[in-house]
């Protein structure tokens, strides 16, 4: 849930001279790694999780799938911060951010997989047509989600593509900024299409419903987040780009409407 509507282009490294081989870069580099398994291995978890559910039910699940709710979405936001990478790059090279940052948000999916509780209490359980449309919305907003993901480059989201320049010993790629496709009608379509995965069900449990609610203001939230960390890395490309492109369709006012100048 990290993408920017920017793309990318080339980094300006030229040929890269051969990168001695130290105990640090066989870290670095088994790192990298293991994180582009574990992503894959939780994209399959967060699709089974959300359209099937966890059967594990439990008297105290409000309160434990409330702190698993908000593990996940208040770390994520506190990781992308300035002042965070900052900190980071003090002890590790800036490139691992973005492999770090893919670890910390494998790990927390992981963590709420693993001890989430359920209830049998429903709040819809749909049939029929009704179910089906559910299941289509389900399924558009994981294409979404992909399509959104992929304007950006995936591998920027995963930390794969920094990595790389890392290993290979060639400066960051410059990102400039350019709306394109979806990102001209709305800033945020990847968070929009991550509303769809978790309101398209058609069996919404009250477990479920814990998850959606806290999710949906995560979401929300992220986004104003999202905005203000790209004004401070864009600058005015991206203050003019919120005064032409709402935050979300149908948003006149409030911060994720369009800017005015």
């Amino acid at each position: 849930m990290t993408a920017m509507p920017i793309t990318a282009t080339p980094a300006e490294a030229g040929s890269s001279a051969a990168v001695p081989l130290t105990p640090q870069r066989l870290i670095g580099f088994g790192f990298g790694i293991a994180v582009q398994a574990l992503f894959a291995l939780t994209v399959v978890g967060l699709f089974s999780f959300l359209r099937y559910g966890i059967s594990r039910p439990a008297v105290d699940w409000f309160s434990v799938d409330l702190l698993l709710s908000l593990q996940f979405a208040v770390p994520h936001s506190v990781l992308l911060h300035p002042r965070f990478r900052d900190v980071f790059r003090r002890w590790f090279p800036a490139e691992m951010h973005g492999a770090f940052f893919c670890l910390c948000t494998c790990l927390s999916l992981l963590l709420m997989f693993r001890f989430w509780r359920s209830t049998d209490q429903l709040l819809w359980e749909l049939q029929g047509l009704p179910a089906q449309l559910m299941l289509v919305g389900f399924y558009a907003s994981w294409a979404g989600l992909l399509y959104s993901i992929s304007l950006t480059g995936l591998g920027f989201q995963t930390g794969w593509t920094q990595w790389l320049h890392w290993y290979r010993g060639q400066r960051m790629p410059r990102r400039p900024f350019q709306a394109i496709s979806v990102y001209r009608v709305l800033r945020h379509p990847v968070y929009l299409s991550f509303l769809g995965l978790i309101w398209f069900t058609p069996v919404m449990s009250l477990d479920h419903a814990v998850l959606t609610a806290v999710w949906t203001v995560y979401i929300f939230v992220g986004s104003v987040l999202k905005d203000q960390r790209l004004l401070f890395y864009l600058g005015s490309s991206y203050q003019d780009y919120m005064t032409r492109v709402p935050g979300y369709p149908g948003m006149l006012a409030g911060p994720l409407s369009r800017r005015r100048n």
